[in-house]
C-alpha cells in the first residue's frame, strides 16, 4: 500500500522557502540538511506527518495550480490570525478570480508565488 511521503514544491530560492515554510508550518529540515537545490522539511516536534520538499525550479508558478496546499485553521478567528501571521512571514494576498460567493478559504502566495489556501475548517 502506498502513502504520501512528501509534497514537493518548486521554488526559486530554496533557503528563502525553507525560512518561510519552516516558520509557517513549524517544520525543520530533515536531518538538519539544507542544500541550495533541495531540502525536505518535517514537523519539528517529531510527529509523523506529510513532509514538504522544496526543490529549485526555473519554471514559473501556475496562476491556477492543479495541485496546491490547503492549510486548516480551527475557525474563522483562527483563519484570520493565521492569514495575518503568514503575511507577516512574507506571504502575499493574491487576486483569486474563482472565489465562490461565501468562501471558507483565503488564497495566498508564498514568497516564490506558489498559491495555497488557508481554510476555515469549522465550516466543512
Amino acid at each position: 500500500m502506498l502513502r504520501i511521503g512528501s509534497v514537493v514544491l518548486g521554488v526559486v530560492d530554496v533557503r528563502r522557502a525553507v525560512a518561510f515554510w519552516g516558520e509557517a508550518l513549524g517544520y525543520v529540515p530533515r536531518d538538519g540538511v539544507v542544500e541550495d537545490d533541495w531540502v525536505v522539511l518535517q514537523p519539528a516536534d517529531g510527529a509523523s506527518g506529510v513532509q514538504v520538499a522544496l526543490g529549485r525550479s526555473v519554471t514559473p508558478p501556475q496562476e491556477h495550480p492543479r495541485v496546491h496546499l490547503d492549510l486548516y485553521a480551527a475557525d474563522a478567528a483562527d483563519q484570520a490570525a493565521e492569514v495575518e501571521r503568514l503575511l507577516g512571514l512574507g506571504a502575499l494576498r493574491t487576486d483569486w478570480d474563482l472565489y465562490p460567493e461565501d468562501p471558507d478559504f483565503v488564497v495566498l502566495e508564498d514568497p516564490d508565488g506558489n498559491r495555497f489556501c488557508v481554510i476555515d475548517a469549522s465550516r466543512s
